[in-house]
């Protein structure tokens, strides 16, 4: 669930603001998944931005300390997360260790880089979610490796219903700084996308699994 609508409009008010929200309705992008999709959000731009990454990650501080009170050490997922995690640690003065999707096949051949204590109570932080299987997929790893873990927080959602049945399946809460309707809205209003594009947003997000150009 987003945190609040009005943390939720400034998030995507930024993320426009920034051009991290990519279009290309007429050669869709193709998600790991396979889906395809017209539209892509790239936080990863949000690093690039000195006074948007400070903005955000400060609001997901302060949310962690709201939420997650007893909260000792951030979890960032790998490779998306691990720069805003990083800030977000850094401004609770937390520890903080990323989650690579699988394993290294060489070294410590280490799947959490860094260091976490068995029973620790963990919030992990990424930068999007869509169907949320890479996501769980860390936080897996985590219970794995014996830590508590609290929740999660994320810049965006897609909002997808596949994304909830499976944080609802893995039992883990989910919080999100902004989400798919407010992105779409404040874009509209910026005139970042026009009406045609609208409507195909539109169409792909009844059924983004089937849809087609």
């Amino acid at each position: 669930m987003i945190l609040s609508k009005d943390t939720a409009a400034k998030t995507a008010e930024l993320l426009v603001q920034i051009n991290a929200i990519k279009l290309k309705p007429e050669n869709p992008f193709t998600w790991a998944s396979g889906w395809k999709s017209p539209i892509y959000c790239d936080n990863r731009i949000v690093l690039s931005h000195p006074e948007v990454r400070n903005q955000l990650s400060k609001a997901m501080a302060s949310q962690i300390k709201e939420l997650y009170p007893t909260v000792e050490v951030i979890a960032g997922v790998a490779t998306g997360a691990i720069g805003i995690g990083m800030l977000v640690a850094q401004q609770l003065e937390l520890p903080f260790v990323y989650v690579r999707p699988e394993a290294k096949s060489h070294g410590r051949k280490n799947q959490i880089e860094g260091q976490l204590e068995k029973g620790k109570n963990v919030v992990v932080v990424e930068d999007l979610i869509s169907t949320g299987k890479s996501s769980l997929k860390a936080t897996d790893a985590l219970v794995e490796a014996n830590a508590n873990i609290l929740g999660m927080i994320a810049i965006f959602t897609y909002g997808f219903k596949a994304a909830d049945e499976n944080f609802e399946a893995n039992q883990i809460q989910l919080h999100t700084l902004s989400d798919y309707d407010h992105l779409i809205e404040q874009a509209v209003q910026s005139q970042y996308i026009d009406q045609n594009h609208l409507e195909t947003l539109k169409q792909w997000r009844l059924s983004p699994s089937t849809w087609k150009q």
